[in-house]
């Protein structure tokens, strides 16, 4: 009767690591050095399709300089690229947010305005 109580413990632990342990938090993504295979598995909502599509315009146009540059792949939308700038890195650096317009520079010498 013990050895069966055992047995039953141990089969619902393996099957709660086994349903919680599988699910891995996705790993980042540098999308200049990624291939597709690497691509389609670690982003959300992109398959190999879209991975592929991504691989060939980096190959044609040269590295991506921001995650947002991926709206320019066809079959990326802006949704896609949300729900993965988590996940993407351009490099070596993280994705950078969406950022406000910068406001203008103001001149070297100039003396700043009185208001």
């Amino acid at each position: 009767m013990r050895s069966r109580r055992v047995s039953l413990a141990a089969l619902g632990l393996g099957l709660l690591l086994l349903v919680f342990g599988a699910s891995a938090p996705a790993a980042e993504v540098d999308i200049n050095a990624a291939d597709a295979a690497t691509l389609a598995r670690e982003l959300k909502g992109i398959g190999l399709k879209r991975a592929e599509a991504i691989v060939e315009y980096r190959q044609k146009h040269g590295p991506f300089k921001s995650a947002d540059e991926l709206a320019l792949v066809k079959g990326i939308g802006p949704a896609a690229i949300e729900k993965n700038r988590a996940l993407i890195r351009v490099g070596q650096k993280a994705a950078p947010a969406k950022s406000p317009p910068a406001a203008p520079a103001r001149q070297a010498g100039a003396a700043p305005s009185k208001k």
